[in-house]
C-alpha cells in the first residue's frame, strides 16, 4: 500500500502526525521495518509527485500487478471539470488498455 499524504505545502502541515497517526492503527510503516510507504506531495506547488509515481511503480512491481494495454481503456474518473478554451476535461486512472490524450470517452452512461 502507498499513502500520498496530500496539501504539504500548507503552513499548518504536519505529516508527522499523520505518520503517527498510521503506526497507531498498527500500520507497518517502511521506516519501521514495514512495507507501507508514505509520500508527501502537493499538487499546487508540484512537490512529491515524482517520488509518489516512483513508489507507485515500485509498489506495482512488487505486486506483479499488471495491465491488459490493448483494447478500449476501462479507467476511473477522478475528476472531471469544463474548461472554456477546450471543452470538458478529465482526469482519469486508466485499469487497462490504452487511453490516449484527445480520445473522446463514455463516462457512465454520459
Amino acid at each position: 500500500m502507498v499513502v500520498a499524504v496530500s496539501k504539504c505545502d500548507k503552513p499548518a502541515a504536519d505529516p508527522e502526525r499523520v505518520r503517527i497517526q498510521l503506526g497507531a492503527e498498527g500500520l507497518p510503516l517502511e521506516e519501521m521495518g514495514g512495507d507501507l510507504q508514505v509520500v508527501e506531495v502537493s499538487a499546487v506547488k508540484k512537490i512529491g509527485l515524482d517520488k509518489l509515481e516512483e513508489a507507485l511503480l515500485l509498489q506495482a512491481e512488487l505486486m506483479d500487478i499488471k495491465a491488459r494495454v490493448d483494447g478500449h481503456a476501462q479507467a476511473y474518473v477522478v475528476e472531471a471539470r469544463l474548461d472554456r478554451g477546450r471543452g470538458p476535461l478529465a482526469t482519469a486512472i486508466v485499469r487497462a488498455g490504452t487511453l490516449v490524450c484527445g480520445q473522446h470517452v463514455v463516462v457512465g452512461s454520459q
